[in-house]
Parts: C-alpha cells; sequence; structure tokens
C-alpha cells in the first residue's frame, strides 16, 4: 500500500476510535461518587483524561492527522447525543457537568492538534560511547 494509502487508513481509524470512545465516554460521563454531602463526579473526570490520553498517544504514535481526525470523531459524537433523542431523552444534561463535557473534548483536540512538533530527539549516548571507546577509557 502506498504512503497515502497507510495516511488514509490510519486517519479513518482514527476517526472511528474517536467516535466510540466519544460515544461511551458521553453515556459514562454522569457518573457520580457520593461521599456524605460531597459528590465527586469520577465518570466526568475518567471521560476527560481519556480523551486527553486518546488524542495525545495517537499524536505522538501516529501523527497529527489521525489525532485530527479522532478529536473530529469525539466532536462530533457530544455534538450528536447532545441533542434530544426521539422519545425526548437526552444524554448530556444542560448542567455545569454536561456544558463541561461538551466543551472540554473540544478544547482538548484543538491543544493537541495545534500543539507544534517536537524536533527529532539526537541520541547523544552513541557519540559519548565513541569518544569512550577511542580514547582507551579515559575522558578527554
Amino acid at each position: 500500500m502506498s504512503a497515502a494509502g497507510n495516511r488514509v487508513v490510519t486517519v479513518v481509524v482514527g476517526a472511528v476510535i474517536g467516535i466510540v470512545y466519544g460515544a461511551v465516554a458521553t453515556i459514562g460521563h454522569r457518573h457520580e461518587l457520593r461521599i456524605g454531602d460531597a459528590v465527586v463526579p469520577w465518570g466526568l473526570a475518567v471521560a476527560i483524561v481519556g480523551v486527553a490520553a486518546l488524542l495525545v498517544g495517537m499524536r505522538l504514535v501516529i501523527d497529527r492527522w489521525s489525532s485530527a481526525a479522532a478529536a473530529a470523531g469525539v466532536i462530533a459524537v457530544v455534538a450528536l447525543l447532545t441533542l434530544p433523542g426521539v422519545g425526548g431523552t437526552i444524554l448530556i444534561a444542560g448542567d455545569i457537568r454536561g456544558t463541561v463535557w461538551a466543551v472540554t473534548p473540544a478544547v482538548v483536540g484543538v491543544l493537541v492538534v495545534a500543539w507544534p512538533s517536537l524536533p527529532p530527539r539526537r541520541d547523544r549516548g552513541v557519540g559519548a560511547g565513541a569518544q569512550h571507546a577511542v580514547t582507551g577509557g579515559a575522558d578527554a
């Protein structure tokens, strides 16, 4: 397969992964833990950390385009599931938790995709090891 074909496949797979994760995280973002009067929205925290991990991981391992496609998939599903369903049910309520979930994946996606690429790392160990071997173990 050509390089362009590989890129298309990785972008499509990234979008599908984003769509699936966006749907699962949207369903799970409402989970909470009640300790007395305190409410811990652990579902929202896990959903946001998961989106960030998914996008950063794809950006680091694959490329910017697949990460952008995954972000677009997550954002599209969150936007779609914000609308009321056929029976009038909603998955993303209009409260603070729903608003945070509706906005945060887009913000995380923009930050991850727009972050500048880092220059490739140079292996400093090769040069130092070669110098050490040439000098017979004595540091120059």
